[in-house]
């Protein structure tokens, strides 16, 4: 079970409250070292001060280097500290701040909410609350909101706990009442398992990249392998610490919870899939586009088309032939993709398009019966699969008016069995991304192979991308985390 450490001030900091034999002087704390199972224990820091080079800031830092998980972080103080820093990460938190206050009757253009553990009672922004805490773990935040033109977060402090009003102290029990029952949710069996992974899933998610089956599977496996593998959502990134890996099973985005699921894994230095690199140059079909053209990769005629430089639509009918294809940089599942008869249809097409981007990417049009999916993981081809084209479609996914979505067949096969040039032309894009787990999107037609993009976050689907290897699939990527945890253990 862990250990739980409250650090105060002083103790008369804490006389609101229920005593705990946990709490604890921050001069004490400083005091003692290599008394606890660093592992199992969490330090939650209520000094007064984070200021640099204080008792507060002491206290985490000396936290982290007693190998323990502390709120907040050294890494969280130090940017709280700078608004140029935060500033640019609550960009997408201001947008839907704007958007939600806007349906409420502000009186006043300028307003604090406390928020403790991530929690607030103002209701509309219970949502933003999660999101501030994810973003920035900390015990108390003082945030203010200002309205200008539009409403914004005009800054983001620490707070005290010698600070609070008497309502504001039942809050804070409440709050860290709940955030301590998570951190004692689940004790752990250090002697069944090597490792805890973590699986980042949305069950609401109408098209992951794993199935409900495959999911049980990879926790059947992986527990049959030594490894602890828990879901979590994305309500549970301030517990990700807690494990030592992350395997994310969710589509990815940059401008989504993802990217900061495995931009936290990277520096608490846990093994993650996808890592936040392999996302960041997937998930923009633009960056892929010049990436595989100025190595040598196969793919189709393509011209990037700016939403300044719109005369050069003029002549792209000539320059790649009709029908060609319209792409948005970060479309997934056939979404954002359109194919276009004629000029008249581009202009129209190009209009909607850049509506959500101001840059699109034209290619030729190659159709083929199915596309060739060639599942990479460091470095290495581990599955091969035929994705036939939706029936009466020319794209795999048919998106219906009605929201349905229908799909093609698919057919798995050996690796040994596909051609061998989709298969270079496939390991050659994917290594040129990094070494995770990558799908790479081939169309081959007589000698011609053209790479049509390379996905981060590539489906393995029960039945599916499956049904070759069965279960050992599963068992290749679950090794290769163990692989990897092995060696950070080892040192390199």
């Amino acid at each position: 079970m862990s250990k739980l450490i409250i650090v105060v001030d002083n103790v008369q900091d804490w006389t609101s409250y229920y005593p705990s034999e946990d709490l604890i002087t921050v001069q004490d704390y400083l005091a003692r070292s290599g008394t606890y199972d660093a592992s199992r224990t969490q330090v939650i820091n209520l000094c007064r001060s984070y200021r640099y080079l204080s008792n507060g800031y002491y206290c985490s830092l000396l936290a982290e280097a007693r190998d323990q998980r502390v709120i907040p972080s050294v890494r969280t103080i130090n940017d709280l500290r700078n608004k140029s820093i935060y500033s640019l990460d609550i960009e997408d938190l201001n947008e839907n701040l704007n958007k939600t206050l806007a349906r409420e009757s502000q009186e006043n253009h300028q307003f604090t909410l406390k928020l403790f553990f991530g929690q607030t009672d103002f209701e509309p922004l219970e949502d933003l609350a999660r999101q501030l805490f994810e973003q920035y773990p900390c015990p108390i935040l003082v945030v203010e909101f200002k309205k200008t033109d539009v409403w914004l977060i005009e800054s983001i402090k620490a707070g005290a706990l010698n600070s609070l009003t008497d309502p504001e102290e039942d809050r804070f029990a409440e709050a860290l009442n709940r955030f301590s029952r998570k951190i004692w949710r689940k004790p752990r069996s250090r002697k069944k398992y090597r490792y805890d992974l973590a699986i980042l899933v949305n069950r609401e998610e109408t098209m992951p990249p794993s199935d409900a089956k495959a999911i049980a599977t990879f926790m059947r496996v992986g527990r049959s392998l030594g490894m602890d593998v828990d879901l979590i959502g994305k309500k549970d990134f301030a517990r990700l610490a807690e494990y030592d890996a992350l395997f994310i099973r969710e589509t990815t985005a940059i401008g989504n919870h993802t990217y900061r699921f495995a931009k936290k894994a990277e520096s608490e230095d846990m093994v993650v899939i996808d890592d936040p690199e392999s996302i960041l140059k997937c998930t923009n079909k633009v960056y892929l586009a010049d990436l595989l053209k100025a190595n040598g990769v196969p793919t189709p005629k393509t011209v990037i088309i700016s939403r300044d430089r719109r005369k050069d639509l003029d002549t792209l009918g000539e320059e790649l032939g009709f029908p060609l294809v319209l792409k948005i940089p970060d479309g997934s599942f056939s979404r954002g993709i359109v194919k276009v008869n004629s000029q008249q249809e581009l202009l129209d097409q190009a209009d909607l398009l850049f509506k959500q981007s101001s840059l699109l990417l034209a290619q030729e049009f190659f159709y083929t019966e199915y596309d060739w999916r060639i599942g990479i993981l460091n470095q290495r081809p581990i599955f091969a699969c035929q994705y036939q084209m939706a029936r009466g479609h020319w794209q795999i996914y048919a998106h219906q008016p009605s929201g349905k979505t229908i799909s093609g067949d698919s057919r798995t096969l050996p690796v040994r069995d596909a051609p061998p040039a989709v298969i270079r032309a496939a390991v050659k894009a994917a290594n040129l991304i990094g070494n995770g787990l990558y799908g790479v999107d081939v169309k081959q037609a007589d000698s011609k192979v053209a790479v049509i993009e390379v996905n981060d976050n590539p489906n393995i689907d029960f039945g599916i991308e499956d049904a070759y290897l069965g279960e050992d699939l599963y068992r290749i990527i679950l090794e290769e985390f163990i692989r990897r945890l092995e060696r950070k253990r080892m040192g390199f």
